[in-house]
């Protein structure tokens, strides 16, 4: 806790931790350096590199004794970040759907100790989660929308066409649905239907035609060839990227119900702010941007009827305060540095 604040509140059994005083706290903002919580070049090369990093300390207002919550933890990037700023007598809360990501991230953050919790599940129930380790406010949550380079680049996974393998997709190896359930099982509109909402896709209906006709499909690298038959051969002039590029996140997210969690997330990573806490969302594509944009602007603004109604009925109350009117993006040297990253969109918020 910040020095001054109060302590842990005793309820039984349980320790509830005091995230913030109502009084708003005043830090310095944060000024280390990325190599300061990712090692040197050639140690970070071996893990994902966290996007934003310098962005997400400064604007989550990281200090020490803090309590703090990554939604995506991955290999611990953001995390070991968060842990350090925190340090002394901060905690982390680490939350992934992956249990091979997060097993490979509390061996790296080892050194941390009980200062860092890792959990596995769904960051929508992150309120559930805190709660269950005795904390009810926090100062601050980083809420990564994206796929590590280390789930894109290692077989098994089936989310990456650079290698032939399996359709899976899932986050949690143990999920209900997987995507070979939906190329090998969804009828030919239902197909389309996901390839268009989610991949934004116009020429869905050819791709579904394609799948259907070709079934099975048993590979990444068969699907992803199917698909840019059919799209033809001119479907990359122009783009620097593959033509299944859409098809793939179109399943990825349908297999692991990722916009659905997105606004679960975003409502109960509201509810688990302390007052003046923050909260931080870096986001890869525009459905997902769309979702945390409209969360934000609601949540932000008092009424919310619709313009039609003369006198206010909702009695909405604003709960946030936007901290960056614009998105944020990743400097031209950090892009040149991880390419992965020149997608990347971040917004961040203020719970009054």
């Amino acid at each position: 806790m910040p020095q001054g604040g109060p302590g842990p509140t005793i309820l039984g059994d349980t320790v509830v931790l005091a995230a913030s005083t109502i009084e708003r706290p005043v830090y310095e903002s944060w000024s280390g350096s990325v190599t300061e919580f990712t090692g040197s070049a050639d140690q970070g090369s071996v893990f994902h590199q966290p996007v934003l990093l310098s962005e997400t300390l400064e604007r989550l207002l990281a200090h020490p004794g803090g309590v703090y919550l990554d939604a995506t933890v991955g290999e611990g990037g953001h995390t070991s970040a968060l842990l350090q700023a925190s340090t002394p007598g901060g905690r982390v809360l680490g939350i992934d759907r992956d249990p091979r990501s997060l097993a490979t991230a509390a061996v790296r953050l080892e050194r941390f100790g009980e200062s860092f919790i890792p959990l596995q599940g769904n960051y929508s129930q992150m309120v559930a989660m805190a709660n269950d380790q005795g904390i009810d406010r926090v100062d601050g949550i980083l809420m990564d929308l994206g796929l590590s380079s280390r789930q894109l680049d290692t077989p098994g996974y089936g989310f990456s066409f650079q290698t032939d393998e399996p359709l899976d997709m899932r986050y949690d190896p143990n999920g209900p649905l997987s995507a070979d359930d939906i190329v090998n099982a969804y009828s030919e509109e239902d197909l389309a239907n996901v390839i268009f909402r989610y991949g934004e896709d116009p020429r869905s209906r050819r791709i579904a035609r394609a799948i259907v006709r070709n079934r099975p499909i048993n590979s990444t690298g068969q699907l992803a060839s199917l698909v840019a038959a059919a799209l033809g051969p001119g479907s990359r002039k122009g783009h620097r990227v593959h033509p299944a590029t859409r098809t793939f996140q179109a399943l990825r997210i349908e297999v692991n119900d990722e916009l659905a969690s997105v606004e679960t997330g975003l409502a109960a990573a509201i509810d688990l702010l302390a007052p003046f806490g923050r909260l931080a969302v870096i986001s890869y594509h525009s459905l997902e941007d769309r979702i945390v944009k409209t969360a934000f602007q609601r949540e932000s603004t008092g009424c919310i009827c619709p313009p039609e109604i003369p006198v206010c009925i909702c009695e909405h109350e604003p709960v946030l305060n936007l901290v960056n009117r614009r998105i944020i993006k990743p400097s031209s040297e950090e892009v040149a540095g991880n390419p992965r990253s020149r997608s990347a969109r971040m917004r961040v918020a203020e719970r009054r």
